[in-house]
């Protein structure tokens, strides 16, 4: 396993944040998201032989939200 924080930006309230994380973690190979409104970034687990970070990225897009990869874990 993988991890990485990608910095979201779009989100206004604590509910986009659940909603982002609902979005990683259905999403086949992602074992974990964690996603903080406050800081503005999700911390996302996944298994890099199924996707990578610019995958997740690519994930938020068209729910509204623009992803990009701040750090890899």
């Amino acid at each position: 396993m993988q991890s990485v924080v990608l910095k979201v930006q779009g989100m206004h309230c604590g509910g986009c944040a659940q909603s982002i994380k609902r979005l990683l973690e259905r999403e086949p190979g992602v074992e974990s998201a964690e996603v903080s409104f406050e800081a503005g970034e999700a911390r996302v687990r996944f298994d890099p032989a199924r996707l990578g970070p610019q995958r997740l990225s690519a994930l938020l897009a068209p729910a509204g939200y623009e992803a990009s990869v701040q750090a890899p874990l």
